[in-house]
């Protein structure tokens, strides 16, 4: 047979010779590349390949929507794959290289790839990159699962993209740990049980099994030494450069290793050179060299991409000066139950995430716990006493059977002696947009926690100094009825509130006066004037139940009135409770908003945590949860001194006092917000008109290079208008409500609100009615302007006082509507940032 007609022989021993025969020159590249193209021919070209492939995916889709219940999560994400991915690697990558060296050693040709001039360092990257070739088409498989969902959901790239770039990186180091075990033995089912070990341990030594029951330290080192622990930071969708280079030289050292054992087998026995020992130092040298790497990427934390829509996982500013004032640890407890509601199963990655985002910007300030408090009695007898944390019942079902599981949510603040919990209400959002169709997510946790750590990094700060702020004494007053007529829980109650109350009264040096009062002894005198001044009344005992009683409890002083709420029946929580309460009278423990043009109640004067005006009730309830809230009447003049804001809700007829006070208040350094608009509307019965209105702003504003056109936003996108619909049916007139289309109720979401201010942080959708445009015009070029909420791009503008919802003629069908002029985007809520020149210099 002639060498032009010989074929190709199965081994590389045999390919090396022929290559090296013909072409003594050929470079070890060359040879690698071959090598790589026959392991990955010889495998493809088999029909077991093609059913290892077709398992491996039927194996995936089964773990997703089977064993993880993907579609009773309702959440759009390939996650749960991800999470399973680092076992399914283990089983793939041990599979692919159990034959590829131990092969070469049962049947003999390993002595001829001993025997070549081409370094061995070739042959065995060759085998390396034909495993990772034939890993890549693995992945490829299952590539279709996320595709698909994005056809049907609104799914984030980021992450998925960062899930196969982790895939990738733990693959390949599995690949070099099997192709390793693989060298060292000529059994192919030693090299598989060999391969799942190693890799199984270095997956094992990450995982809480192990780092839970061992110390924090040597916890958090086989976390730094575990392949799933770095992957799982990867999937969520942070890409650190230390993970990168931990699995670039984990799988640079096995490859070493693989070449240095087989490089062993060329020496002679008992005879030592010194290439021998060059050798031996190389390897030992490159492996320091890797551990050094990663002891020193470990240090860096900077150097890190986050691939998350939103920047997620990306910190603001404002968190991170918060963090740097720390002056002793900041505790962040995670009380995350392993068994509760579907819907928030998913998001306990996210917080434990985002958790982890904290402690690492802490640089080591910030201690990060994660607990199961169902798995830890003592935990959970702490939480529920000390800290007032309770399981939450819920109603879940499975394929099976429905159950109530009470489950935790929550998260603990804990800076020195002083703490906030956050409960599940208050990190997420529900929205319903039907009876089974429910969306949960997270609402904006960063701002949720960052609110959190400022709380109790300020009441650290001036703790034991409450009283020493309070210029006049308050009064404590409980009105409290008869123990005979509470419910015993509320008679208990009573009696801890009573005794926590004088202690403290004890420490305040006559700051704090308590007393307890009946407000039906004496005729009821006391109830009425309780009625008629703060518009309290009596609680009922049940629902069912005609007996009443009274328990309000009120704060009293320096012309105020601050009620403490019934939240917590605890004495911690009546504790915290009277703190916050108390810190309402001291100067500089709470900023003060300044809100104009809603008056006070007409029931309750001068209660300042009472029920306000009907007016923008939702916004001071919500405003004061965290501030000082006074009325501001601008009659004088002037802004009161202790405002560190001005909110001007809609004024209207504003004097050039009034705007005095409010330009003064701006050259001062103070912050105004407006929400102001050249119209106003009203609803009847029958009509609902809009006409124009006056705030005095407008030459105060265009002053200041913002200016409102008197016209109104008509968008496509836009909420639906709930309006009575008479219909003709068999001759009876009947009147139902339909969702009609209406462009003045303009949908805001998406690219129309800005990320790259704090306000439109956390907010998925904003409803803007009857809007105006805002034009801003920065003559000097001084200001830091910036849009933060705008109308899509097919919106319009129209002068017309008309906004009457559409009908057709029969009145049931809906009328659609057409763009009138120029379509494009509009400003809808901007902000201005810079130095400003008074209105009336």
């Amino acid at each position: 047979m002639s060498r032009d007609s010989m074929p190709l022989l199965a081994d590389e021993s045999s390919v090396a010779t022929a290559a090296t025969r013909r072409l003594p020159r050929r470079s070890a590249f060359r040879v690698m590349g071959q090598v790589a193209r026959k392991e990955m021919t010889l495998f493809l070209a088999s029909p077991i390949a093609w059913l290892f492939f077709a398992c491996f995916a039927a194996l995936t889709l089964f773990i997703v929507f089977w064993g993880e219940a993907f579609f009773s999560r309702n959440i759009a994400d390939v996650r749960p794959m991800f999470e399973w991915m680092p076992l399914l690697l283990i089983l793939l990558c041990s599979s692919l290289t159990m034959r590829i060296w131990s092969e070469e050693r049962r049947t003999g040709t390993l002595e001829h790839v001993l025997t070549q001039s081409t370094p061995l360092w070739s042959f065995a990257v060759g085998k390396y990159i034909a495993c990772l070739g034939l890993l890549l088409v693995a992945l490829l498989v299952v590539l279709p699962l996320p595709v698909t969902l994005s056809m049907i959901s609104d799914i984030d790239w980021g992450p998925v993209w960062a899930g196969y770039l982790a895939t990738v990186l733990l693959g390949s180091a599995y690949l070099s740990i099997g192709l390793f075990v693989s060298s060292r033995t000529q059994n192919q089912i030693v090299s598989l049980i060999g391969s799942v070990a190693v890799c199984g341990v270095f997956w094992l030594i990450g995982q809480r099994l192990i780092t839970d029951n061992v110390g924090q330290n040597a916890g958090e080192l086989l976390q730094a030494l575990g392949t799933g622990s770095r992957f799982d930071a990867i999937t969520r969708g942070v890409i650190d450069a230390g993970d990168l280079v931990y699995y670039l030289s984990l799988t640079l050292v096995f490859l070493a290793l693989t070449v240095y054992g087989l490089e062993r087998e060329r020496w002679s026995q008992g005879e030592r050179r010194v290439s021998h020992r060059r050798w031996q130092v190389a390897t030992v040298l490159l492996v320091l060299n890797a551990l050094a790497l990663n002891l020193w990427m470990g240090q860096l934390d900077s150097w890190r991409l986050d691939t998350t829509r939103g920047k997620q996982y990306s910190l603001s500013a404002t968190t991170r000066n918060y963090l740097a004032q720390l002056q002793q640890p900041l505790l962040l407890r995670g009380y995350f139950s392993a068994k509760t509601h579907p819907l928030l199963s998913p998001l306990v990655p996210q917080m434990r995430d985002l958790l982890r985002e904290f402690e690492v910007a802490g640089d080591g300030r910030v201690r990060v716990e994660i607990i199961d408090p169902m798995e830890n009695p003592e935990l959970e007898e702490e939480a529920n006493q000390q800290y007032g944390i309770e399981p939450v019942p819920f109603q879940v079902a499975d394929r099976y059977q429905s159950s109530i599981v009470s489950s935790y949510f929550d998260v603990l603040v804990q800076y020195g002696d002083e703490y906030a919990v956050l409960g599940f209400r208050d990190l997420i959002d529900v929205k319903s947009r039907g009876e089974t169709d429910i969306d949960v997510q997270l609402r904006n946790p960063e701002y949720d926690l960052t609110k959190s750590i400022r709380r109790v990094l300020t009441d650290f700060q001036s703790a034991g100094d409450v009283f020493a702020s309070i210029d006049t004494p308050v009064e404590l007053t409980a009105y409290v009825s008869s123990t005979e007529q509470l419910p015993a829980e509320l008679a208990r109650y009573r009696s801890e509130i009573e005794a926590a109350a004088s202690a403290m009264a004890e420490q305040s040096g006559g700051k704090l006066q308590v007393s307890f009062v009946d407000p039906e002894a004496g005729g009821g005198e006391i109830a009425a004037q309780l009625t008629r001044d703060y518009g309290l009344r009596p609680m009922n005992a049940g629902l069912f139940s005609s007996k009443l009683f009274w328990f309000h409890i009120l704060l009293v002083g320096d012309g105020q009135a601050v009620q403490l709420p019934l939240d917590d029946l605890s004495t911690a929580g009546f504790e915290a409770n009277l703190d916050a309460g108390l810190k309402r009278f001291a100067e500089g423990f709470t900023r003060t908003i300044a809100l104009v043009g809603v008056a006070p109640s007409p029931q309750m004067p001068g209660m300042q945590q009472g029920m306000p005006a009907s007016e923008f009730r939702t916004l001071e309830d919500f405003l004061r949860t965290e501030y000082d809230v006074v009325q501001e009447d601008l009659a004088d003049g002037r802004v009161s001194k202790n405002a560190d804001l001005l909110l001007l809700a809609a004024p209207t007829s504003l004097d050039e006092r009034a705007l005095f006070a409010v330009d003064q208040f701006l050259m001062q350094g103070g912050t105004v917000i407006t929400a102001t608009s050249p119209w106003t509307a009203s609803l009847s019965r029958s009509r609902l008109d809009i006409a124009a209105v006056e705030s005095g702003l407008g030459e105060w504003l265009s002053h200041n290079g913002i200016n409102i056109k008197q016209s109104l936003v008509m968008d496509p996108r836009n909420a639906a208008f709930p309006a009575p619909v008479t219909r003709n049916v068999g001759g009876m007139q009947l009147q139902e409500m339909r969702m009609l289309d209406y462009p003045w109720f303009i949908d805001v979401r998406d690219e129309g609100i800005s990320d790259r201010s704090p306000v439109g942080a956390g907010l998925d959708q904003v409803t803007m009615a009857w809007a105006s445009p805002i034009r801003i015009d920065d003559a000097t070029g001084e200001r830091d302007t910036l849009t933060l909420l705008s109308s899509s791009a097919g919106s319009w503008l129209s002068t017309s006082t008309d906004v009457m919802p559409r009908l057709s003629e029969d009145g049931g069908a809906l009328s659609t509507w057409q763009a009138e002029g120029e379509t494009g985007n509009h400003a809808l809520a901007v902000s201005s940032t810079g130095s400003f020149d008074s209105f009336f210099a």
